[in-house]
């Protein structure tokens, strides 16, 4: 895949900014993985967003890690000295051995060769840790409000987002001991200025994997078309899994 994350870096947070319903998944993840009082490593960290809720809020020791020197200056930029980062592939974790209670996935496992980052998160993680994936339940893309003016993003992100069975299975094979699974659904509003903003901004990192011309295309038509308000639904899909 040829995604541009250094593109995606300086704006990153203004297009896709920390707000209410950031914040409500946030309660979620850190009450079903668990994750106040110990070491947690935030993987494919990008600007630190997490990594920042984390450590402003004491809720844990972290660490983060990216394989984008460009997401990580802007994360260097805003974190506390007390979370450390590193430039690093999910794949191949520069960290040692047992080192992490808890590694926490937040919108990375599409990006990933998933069983060879599952392969190394058991490899960081305590006996007994916990691996926590955030991500999009399949049900999401199938009604996605930017699939009217770019429809090739719903064929994209079905095939690049695992599904729950396949969530699953890449999990247990990585040698992991138990997966349970949480389902989150939010409704949300933007306006129109916000919408088009994103859509400029290609905000989402599917739009480096749409052509050009259907970029052009629908961001005419978005531009003609979109309401208001624009209102949809996220649905996300938390996987908890116990390390041997």
């Amino acid at each position: 895949m040829n995604l541009d994350f250094g593109r995606l870096a300086p704006v990153y947070d203004r297009i896709r900014p920390v707000d209410e319903h950031w914040w409500e998944l946030f309660d979620v993840v850190v009450r079903e993985g668990d994750l106040r009082g110990g070491r947690v490593l935030d993987l494919g960290c990008g600007t630190g967003r997490l990594s920042w809720a984390l450590a402003e809020r004491s809720v844990a020791r972290v660490w983060g890690v990216d394989a984008s020197a460009d997401m990580l200056a802007v994360a260097r930029e805003k974190l506390p000295k007390s979370v450390g980062l590193k430039e690093g592939r999910a794949e191949d974790l520069p960290f040692r051995d047992t080192w992490f209670d808890r590694v926490v996935a937040w919108l990375v496992v599409h990006l990933v060769d998933r069983p060879a980052a599952f392969r190394e998160v058991a490899r960081v993680l305590v006996p007994g840790g916990r691996l926590v994936v955030v991500t999009f339940d399949t049900a999401h893309f199938r009604t996605y409000w930017l699939n009217r003016y770019f429809p090739t993003i719903q064929k994209i992100d079905l095939e690049r987002f695992p599904s729950e069975e396949a969530l699953r299975g890449e999990i247990a094979v990585a040698g992991f001991d138990t997966v349970r699974f949480v389902r989150h659904t939010q409704h949300a509003a933007i306006s129109r200025e916000q919408a088009l903003e994103r859509i400029h901004g290609r905000h989402i990192s599917t739009f480096d994997l749409l052509d050009e011309e259907e970029i052009r295309t629908g961001t005419a038509s978005a531009e003609r078309e979109l309401p208001e308000l624009v209102e949809y639904d996220q649905e996300w899909l938390i996987a908890i899994a116990a390390n041997k």
